[in-house]
């Protein structure tokens, strides 16, 4: 187990470099006339506005703020269209939420990007997730330790403009530590709303062998988010394992929090989360979190 999480590492910086070599610009039979359109720089400077022209050398933009703006290709990181939430009543661009494919610890049906890419800082470890395919993603998970090591891949479905199924999976070992320790946790995830408004529902069955632990159990959560500002997002995760009948044996994690976009690439999170069980217990502690694009 521990020489396939090498591998799988290897792969996904393989293809990470790939990705992030590639310019995405379309063809200009794909660009449509009177629509809205983002431009990012390799610089990371954003332009919006209407495409005047587009020849193999250059793109001639007309922006709200400074007017027409001729852009060299080769200066271009990431070309397309704005979406109808990114646009404010007045008509000015309003980014959407950066990192809303995450709340605190899980998911939603909601695709990270093709090329885009981002790193989580956990006070107990790294998340890494990379946009490999058009709505597919994977991603690598640990803590300090290094153990256990979790890979993570996840293919999102667009059911309707507001409404999008994720299916993925988990796959883990205890890695150095406990090499035949190991776990599986298949998922699927429904979410209503866009990347600044939205509520998931989330269900799996989480496995675990080795050692004399094997054995299984249903899992399921409830998240969300809402924008209340440019730069400010309340947040709530749950994880939850649903008591069996006959057992008094229900837990349950809670995280409510908010995130704030310290910059269009960065973001910083925080809240407390709770820990609920049969016994009537509940122990909040931190959660401490760095969002960072690559």
């Amino acid at each position: 187990m521990k020489k396939v999480s090498s591998i799988f590492v290897l792969v996904i910086l393989i293809l990470s470099a790939i990705n992030a070599g590639a310019q995405k610009i379309p063809d200009s039979s794909k660009v449509n006339a009177g629509k809205m359109y983002l431009i990012i720089k390799n610089d990371g400077n954003k332009f919006v506005g209407k495409i005047i022209s587009m020849d193999p050398r250059e793109i001639l933009i007309d922006t709200k703020n400074i007017g027409q703006v001729s852009i060299p290709k080769h200066e271009i990181k990431e070309m397309r269209e704005v979406t109808e939430s990114e646009i404010s009543a007045k008509g000015d661009f309003k980014p959407s939420e950066t990192f809303a494919t995450r709340y605190f610890i899980t998911t939603n049906g909601l695709p990270i990007q093709k090329g885009e890419s981002y790193i989580l800082w956990n006070w107990y470890g790294p998340d890494i997730q990379f946009g490999v395919g058009k709505n597919f993603g994977i991603g690598i998970m640990t803590s300090w330790l290094a153990m256990p090591v979790i890979a993570s891949a996840k293919y999102s479905i667009e059911l309707s403009k507001n409404t999008h199924l994720a299916l993925g999976t988990l796959l883990g070992t205890g890695s150095w530590l406990a090499p035949h320790f190991g776990l599986a946790l298949p998922f699927g995830s429904l979410t209503f709303g866009n990347r600044r408004n939205n509520i998931t529902f989330s269900g799996g069955y989480g496995g675990v062998w080795g050692y004399g632990t094997d054995g299984g159990r249903v899992l399921c959560s409830v998240a969300g988010m809402a924008k209340i500002s440019n730069k400010a997002s309340l947040v709530f995760d749950s994880f939850i394992m649903p008591g069996i009948a006959g057992k008094n044996d229900y837990a349950a994690l809670y995280m409510p929090g908010i995130r704030l976009q310290t910059s269009s690439n960065k973001a910083f999170q925080f809240g407390f989360a709770g820990i609920a069980n049969t016994s009537g217990g509940f122990s909040p502690f931190p959660m401490v979190q760095w969002f960072r694009m690559l």
